[in-house]
C-alpha cells in the first residue's frame, strides 16, 4: 500500500519533469492495482500534457519468488511472510491484481490508451525487450533484491539527466536496499536518495 506521502512526492516529481522539460516515458515496476500510476496519469492530465508514454510492468498475478536477501524491516523473511499469506486480490503482501482490473483503473482517469504500455510477467523477461529508450521517471517497486538490481541495471541508463528515481522499499525490504547501494556503489554513481517516508526513497540523475 503506498502511502500518501509517496504519492505526493510521486506527483510532484510529475510536475517537475513537466517544469523542467525531462524527456522521456514514465516508468513503473510493480504495479498492484495500477494506483501510483492513475495519479500520475491524472498529474499529467492536469499539466496540460497527455502524450507523455506510461509503461507499467508487472507480473500481474501477483509477487514472484523472493531470495535468501529478502528480508523485512522487522527481519521477517519474505518467504515465511508470503507462505503465511493468502494469495488474493486483497492481501497487501502478495499484490496480486489481474490486468483486467488495472486496465479498467487506467480508463477512469481518461489518459489516452495509445500511451498506456501494460508488460506482464517477471522484469527480469520482459524489460530487456519492451522498455522505453529514454526514461523520465522511474518508480521502483517490486520490493525483492533479485527484481530491484535487474530493473536498475537495465533502466537506469536510459534515465534522463535530471529524471528521477523513486524506490517504493528502501526502508523496508533490506534485499532492495541493498540492490540500490550496491548499483550505486558499483557504477560509481553519485546521487543522493532522500526520505520520503520511513520506507521510500527519491533521488535526481545528474548525469
Amino acid at each position: 500500500m503506498t502511502s500518501p506521502e509517496r504519492i505526493y512526492a510521486l506527483c510532484s516529481a510529475i510536475r517537475y519533469v513537466e517544469q523542467a522539460r525531462i524527456e522521456g516515458a514514465v516508468v513503473e515496476c510493480g504495479v498492484w492495482r495500477g494506483g501510483s500510476m492513475m495519479a500520475v496519469a491524472r498529474t499529467l492530465i492536469n499539466c496540460g500534457r497527455t502524450d507523455r508514454a506510461l509503461y507499467l510492468f508487472d507480473t500481474f498475478e501477483g509477487m514472484t519468488k523472493p531470495g535468501p536477501l529478502d528480508i523485512s524491516l522487522n527481519g521477517d523473511s519474505a518467504e515465511n511472510l508470503l507462505k503465511r499469506s493468502a494469495r488474493t486480490e486483497e492481501d497487501t503482501l502478495w499484490c496480486y491484481a489481474p490486468i483486467e482490473r488495472v486496465v479498467e483503473s487506467l480508463a477512469l482517469t481518461q489518459y489516452p490508451t495509445s500511451h498506456l504500455h501494460l508488460v506482464p510477467g517477471p522484469v527480469e523477461q520482459t524489460l530487456a525487450v519492451s522498455a522505453p529508450e529514454q526514461i523520465a521517471l522511474l518508480r521502483l517497486d517490486t520490493d525483492w533484491y533479485a527484481s530491484t538490481k535487474h530493473e536498475l541495471e537495465v533502466l537506469f541508463p536510459k534515465l534522463s539527466p535530471g529524471g528521477v528515481v523513486i524506490i517504493d522499499d528502501y526502508g523496508h525490504w533490506q534485499g532492495a536496499r541493498r540492490a540500490v547501494d550496491e548499483y550505486l556503489q558499483q557504477h560509481q554513481i553519485m546521487m543522493e536518495l532522500h526520505a520520503i517516508d520511513y520506507t521510500g526513497r527519491i533521488g535526481v540523475k545528474t548525469s
